[in-house]
């Protein structure tokens, strides 16, 4: 792909959704709760068409100072088996409503740290899973890994239990990165972890980075690059760091004077766009790559990409039942999120009730906006006849304004709109977030654009 100038890598850096879902979550109200999901999951009874299943599981035993994921800092791990006490009563109330045995083709744990829990302990959770649930034979079943946590024994044994893909979050290798944000994890524990997981025959092995911490700088930048492009993962995903100390508590512990400035960042971004191209990558767009014999690769050329909570994915769009605490779930044309914290999500349980704190039911109008938005973040194109088909509306007349506020990104080469359709150039892949939002009815305000991360 070609190189995105930086005069445009600067004007594009603003704040807007990573459109998991449309409408994102922050447009979620407290009227959809535990009744209106219980009868989403009613209505899907009677359907075979697969799902995706997600588990949430919020423990660390260590701080990260950038993370804004929900989690729970604790090094007593008596509290994992408590967990798993309150998950196995979530899977009962769904699987009451929804029916057993239901197929799953994905199936995701995250965090917090999934490791935090014993081996035992997530032999334990796949048993009630695969007991309520039919995860059929090759079913993509991945795990997010702390390296600390682990060692080849423990891989060896993920491996066993049935997970094919596994993620291990680095973030970077410098030393003075990782002393500033506080998660150490010398390179040379990565790369015995990563030989080993291509020795015990993992399908997939992702490596997660941040771009934007404290400490960074282009050189140091430049070597995290080299080492992560020597490791050669099957598959990268690129974060920019956000810097929300308002918001999220634990970045108050880093020093603002500590971040690289803007420009600095924004050439970090040009640096890895290109390095990974050069190494042999694929890219998939916004932030992720792969190796072009990877399944995302292989799914991008085929047209058959779709974005889930957990970011793009090559199974076919489905619904998601997230469980644990913060979870989100996508049933029909309906989300919702469990509790955020554990004794709000305890307490729904104890009552017998979907531990739902709020959600959303999306109109014809957020569906068809829905549609447009994933077609053009995972295939790069829009048909007009087909998204009219879809949802029995004239393309062009019913997005007429956004198709008028889409003439600037077609001045600046980012998109090809004529009678047929929109298309995505090579150089607005890397901006398709700004792209799609300009579908998106319900960024009207700075204020709401605030809440979100950068797309750069």
């Amino acid at each position: 792909m070609i190189p995105l100038p930086t005069e445009l890598l600067r004007r594009f850096d603003v704040a807007g959704p990573r459109y998991t879902s449309y409408p994102t979550a922050d447009r979620f109200v407290e009227a959809f709760g535990p009744a209106q999901l219980a009868g989403a999951l009613a209505e899907r009874r009677s359907l075979a068409l697969p799902l995706s299943l997600y588990v949430h599981i919020p423990f660390c035993e260590s701080l990260c100072y950038y993370c804004a994921c929900n989690k729970i800092i604790t090094r007593k791990h008596e509290r994992g088996t408590a967990y798993l006490r309150s998950v196995a009563q979530e899977i009962a109330l769904v699987v009451r409503h929804l029916g057993t045995r239901k197929p799953v083709t994905q199936l995701h744990l995250g965090g917090g740290s999934p490791t935090f829990l014993s081996d035992a302990e997530l032999g334990e959770l796949l048993a009630m899973l695969r007991e309520a649930f039919d995860i059929v034979p090759g079913a993509e079943c991945s795990i997010e890994i702390d390296p600390r946590t682990v060692d080849a024994n423990r891989l060896a044994a993920l491996y066993e239990l049935g997970f094919n893909r596994i993620s291990f979050g680095v973030q970077d290798f410098d030393p003075d990165v990782q002393q500033a944000v506080h998660r150490v994890q010398p390179a040379e524990q990565v790369f015995a972890l990563m030989e080993a997981a291509r020795a015990i025959g993992f399908e997939s092995v992702n490596v997660d980075l941040i771009y934007g911490l404290p400490k960074q700088t282009a050189e140091s930048f430049a070597r995290t690059l080299q080492q992560v492009a020597t490791l050669r993962p099957d598959r990268i995903a690129l974060y920019g760091y956000a810097h929300l100390p308002e918001r999220f508590k634990p970045q108050r512990r880093i020093l603002s004077v500590d971040l690289p400035g803007a420009g600095a960042k924004l050439s970090m971004l040009s640096q890895a766009l290109q390095a990974f191209q050069a190494a042999g990558y694929q890219y998939i767009g916004m932030d992720h790559f792969a190796l072009p014999g990877d399944a995302l690769a292989v799914a991008q050329r085929q047209g058959r990409l779709h974005r889930n909570f957990q970011g793009y994915s090559t199974h076919p769009d489905c619904d998601l039942v997230g469980l644990g605490v913060s979870a989100i779930s996508r049933i029909g044309a309906t989300y919702s999120q469990n509790a955020k914290t554990l004794d709000e999500y305890q307490d729904a349980l104890d009552q017998d009730r979907l531990p739902v704190v709020r959600g959303l039911a999306l109109t014809r109008d957020d569906l068809a906006r829905r549609a447009v938005i994933m077609a053009l973040m995972c295939q790069g194109q829009l048909s007009f006849e087909a998204i009219g088909q879809a949802w029995l509306l004239d393309a062009r007349e019913y997005f007429a304004p956004e198709l008028a506020a889409l003439r600037e990104h077609e001045k600046l080469g980012l998109v090809r709109v004529d009678d047929e359709g929109i298309q995505v150039t090579e150089a607005g892949w890397y901006v398709v977030r700004a792209i799609a939002m300009v579908f998106d009815r319900h960024l009207q305000s700075d204020r709401q654009r605030a809440s979100f991360s950068r797309i750069l």
